[in-house]
This record gives C-alpha cells, sequence and structure tokens, in this order.
C-alpha cells in the first residue's frame, strides 16, 4: 500500500498532472507524469472507470497499478507526480502484462521529463499541443 504522503489526493492535483503532464499510453494504462520539486515527495493517482468492469475487477486493478506505482517509488522516491488511468483490457490482463505495460509507460514518461545528457530537454514541461498541430509536422494537423 502507498503512504498517504505518496497519493494523489484532491482533484487539483490531478487535473493538474493530467493537463500539464506528459502522457504515454500502453494497451492496458495510460500514464500522465510531471515533474515536481526534487523535495517533494512522489506522489501517485489512479482513474479506474466502471468501464473496467465491476466493483471486484476495478479494486483489483487498483491493488495492482498500487503495487506497481511502490516499486516505482523505490526508484524515484521524490520529484514526480503520476496519475494512472486503467483501460479495459486491464481488466482481462494478468499482473505481469500490467506491470509490464505500466513499467514501460513510466519509463517512456520519464524520457520526455528529463533533459537528455547532451543538453536540452525531450519535452517541455507544458502543456501537450492542441487544436491539432503537431509537433513534427506544420500543423496542418494531417
Amino acid at each position: 500500500m502507498l503512504p498517504v504522503r505518496n497519493r494523489l489526493r484532491t482533484g487539483a492535483d490531478f487535473s493538474h498532472t493530467v493537463r500539464s503532464g506528459v502522457r504515454q499510453g500502453r494497451r492496458n494504462v495510460v500514464l500522465y507524469a510531471v515533474l515536481s520539486e526534487d523535495a517533494v515527495p512522489s506522489r501517485f493517482g489512479f482513474i479506474v472507470s466502471k468501464a473496467v468492469g465491476n466493483a471486484v475487477t476495478r479494486n483489483l486493478v487498483k491493488r495492482r497499478l498500487r503495487e506497481a506505482s511502490a516499486e516505482a517509488l523505490r526508484d524515484r522516491p521524490a520529484g514526480i507526480d503520476v496519475v494512472v488511468r486503467a483501460l479495459p483490457a486491464a481488466a482481462s490482463a494478468d499482473w505481469a502484462s500490467l506491470r509490464s505495460d505500466y513499467a514501460s509507460a513510466l519509463r517512456g514518461a520519464m524520457r520526455r521529463l528529463t533533459p537528455e545528457p547532451g543538453g536540452g530537454t525531450t519535452h517541455d514541461g507544458g502543456a501537450q499541443p492542441s487544436g491539432g498541430i503537431r509537433e513534427d509536422g506544420d500543423g496542418s494537423g494531417e
């Protein structure tokens, strides 16, 4: 179980992480992450909707995601806020594939959030592009 200091508790914290953070999607989860101050403990939040399944299934998925977050917390005890949204496929996923998707998404998010060794960053930490404008394109949205 995650300690209270390592949980996202308020709607404002969830909104900030989802809207300002980077997003990484996998088959079973979508993970949003944003950097916080290095002195602040890392915090994790979970979104498991009724689309995932009945209450028993949703609670099982949440427990598994909490355990995966506890493992991630050992590697990164401070400086990041994470929101994990379980997708309907998570209901039928086994523990190994759910943990693998979670870890893969978190690694991808951390790559985008942390500076590259040669200087510069891979992501500006701000909001995602909107209005159909792609970062690599001419803004046509095609």
